[in-house]
């Protein structure tokens, strides 16, 4: 399956995020990959972000995920770049967009 979302950033951050996401811990690209996700991007317009990767069933895959403590480091770590979220619906994790098209 594959996943998009958004998040925002704190716009005084972004430089900061930018460079944080040039040295992603190897822990946490091992950890990511371990858990099923790949074709992982992250896009950025300003303080806008679009991300998008691919996994089997995406419950299960950041269940997974959540439970490392490696990734538990990386979100306190990254916790000071994000504004708070746009609205949520029921039972969501990340704003998620449903996909409509794509070409292969």
């Amino acid at each position: 399956m594959r996943i998009g979302f958004t998040l925002k950033l704190n716009p005084d951050k972004i430089a900061e995020y930018d460079e944080s996401h040039r040295a992603v811990w190897p822990e946490m690209l091992a950890l990511l990959k371990q858990s099923g996700i790949s074709q992982y991007s992250i896009f950025r317009r300003d303080a806008e972000l679009f991300l998008t990767f691919t996994c089997e069933d995406f419950e299960k895959t950041w269940s997974e995920i959540e439970k490392s403590p490696v990734n538990a480091r990386w979100q306190a770590a990254m916790a000071p770049f994000f504004a708070p979220m746009a609205e949520r619906k029921p039972g969501e994790r990340f704003p998620m967009w449903q996909e409509v098209f794509y070409l292969d």
